[in-house]
């Protein structure tokens, strides 16, 4: 009878030992999911407001140019297209290069209102930057969970999936060379 006891509080022990495990391990990659979800957030609120800003720079540059050649085009229609968040960070990067080449140009170094807008540009970057390592860290979190075992049969079982990092790199293709600039 003692025996039986015995294995029966050792069985039930384990168990416990188990359900913990489970229980620490799913919320492990649930807080990792909520905080990857928390970056794209800021990424994508921050890429609205940079993309506004870069617009209200452009249209300020086109007052100032004496040609009414439209350097700004494929810009102002990014929000048309399907682009990601990657991608449309890089366009923006082009734009604000393009505004920053254009303001030399022009020689409106001196023109605070511009300055202002470009600092905002900045300190939005500044922003993006913090958001998309933040991204990027978690991601790597999360992917390690999602690949070691045990907790790679907790990962299948809620349907968690490997996450590309924010540049869409996909470190588990054969292809070395898909990073371009």
């Amino acid at each position: 009878m003692e025996l039986a006891i015995s294995i029966i509080l050792i069985i039930i022990i384990i168990l416990s030992i188990g359900a913990i495990y489970y229980i620490t391990v799913f919320n492990n990659l649930n807080d990792l999911k909520t905080k990857i979800m928390e970056a794209e957030s800021i990424i994508d609120e921050n890429l609205r407001i940079k993309y506004d800003t870069l617009i209200r720079v452009s249209n300020k540059l086109k007052k100032k140019m004496k040609d009414s050649k439209n350097y700004f085009k494929e810009y102002e229609k990014l929000k048309e297209k399907n682009l990601t968040n990657f991608e449309m960070d890089r366009k923006l990067s082009e734009a604000l290069s393009l505004v920053l080449k254009m303001q030399d140009d022009l020689k409106l170094e001196d023109n605070e209102e511009l300055n202002n807008e470009i600092e905002a540009i900045k300190r939005i970057d500044e922003k993006l930057c913090a958001a998309k390592n933040y991204y990027n860290k978690n991601t790597s979190l999360e992917n390690s969970l999602i690949r070691k075992f045990p907790t790679n049969v907790i990962a299948k079982i809620h349907k968690f999936k490997i996450k590309l990092f924010f540049d869409g790199k996909d470190m588990e293709d054969e292809i070395i060379d898909d990073f371009k600039l």
